[in-house]
């Protein structure tokens, strides 16, 4: 069994075992962080949802307020003008063809993914690639789209897409512990809307199951539903 650090073991013990209201879980794990480098918060929400059910999947994006401290390497495959556009929009490299051969023979250099609804033949025959690594365009992730320009900017600012895993839980990134409380109680407040928006018609019962806010070297904190107006 692997042997626990004392930093890591000594914030667990400082854990009541009770739910925390957001604003209070955000501020301990601050207050506790040890780590030398700026840590990210990270979402954790179990839902009342099957995945194996097409009418029960939960998946959308939400643009964070005040981003999510990360600068996103994004490719985009489009050709002539709509390849510029990306480009000046701030993509690392925009193409078609020629980007694809590159990431089949293993570049893997990026964080995102976007293409043109033409493009999409090309993107295709990455599916084995991009699939695995939720990278793959989607129409409903807003990644393929004709203003490619539009979707880099908004990537770059803080767009965040999320999807329910197999074991109905949704996981996100939600900025630095340097933004400091507020901005990040705004983060978590503005993903957790955006999850109960994209609630199913088919689900039933309670939705928010539960949910943990933690940092990236920190312990989880359970977090009380009922901080999130679920409307």
């Amino acid at each position: 069994m692997a042997r626990r650090g004392k930093q890591i073991t000594t914030a667990r013990e400082k854990v009541e075992d009770r739910p925390y209201l957001v604003q209070e879980a955000v501020q301990f794990l601050i207050d506790t962080s040890y780590a030398r480098f700026d840590e990210t918060l990270e979402i954790a929400m179990r839902l009342g949802v099957n995945p194996k059910h097409a009418d029960q999947m939960v998946r959308g994006t939400v643009l964070l307020p005040n981003g999510t401290g990360k600068d996103k390497r994004i490719v985009v495959f489009a050709a002539g003008d709509d390849a510029k556009e990306a480009l000046d929009a701030g993509a690392i490299e925009a193409g078609g063809e020629d980007l694809a051969s590159k990431i089949e023979g293993g570049w893997m250099e990026f964080d995102a993914v976007v293409a043109t609804p033409e493009m999409m033949r090309v993107v295709g025959k990455l599916g084995r690639v991009l699939g695995p690594r939720g990278m793959m365009p989607n129409p409903k992730t807003g990644t393929v789209t004709p203003k490619v320009g539009q979707a880099v900017k908004e990537i770059k600012k803080g767009k965040v897409e999320f999807r329910v895993d197999k074991a109905g839980i949704v996981h996100a990134p939600l900025g630095k512990l340097s933004f400091g409380v507020d901005r990040l109680v705004e983060n978590t407040q503005a993903f957790a809307k955006a999850v109960i928006k994209a609630r199913p018609v088919a689900a039933k019962g309670r939705y928010m199951r539960s949910v943990a806010l933690s940092s990236t070297m920190g312990p989880g904190i359970n977090i009380d539903p009922a901080s999130f107006e679920e409307k």
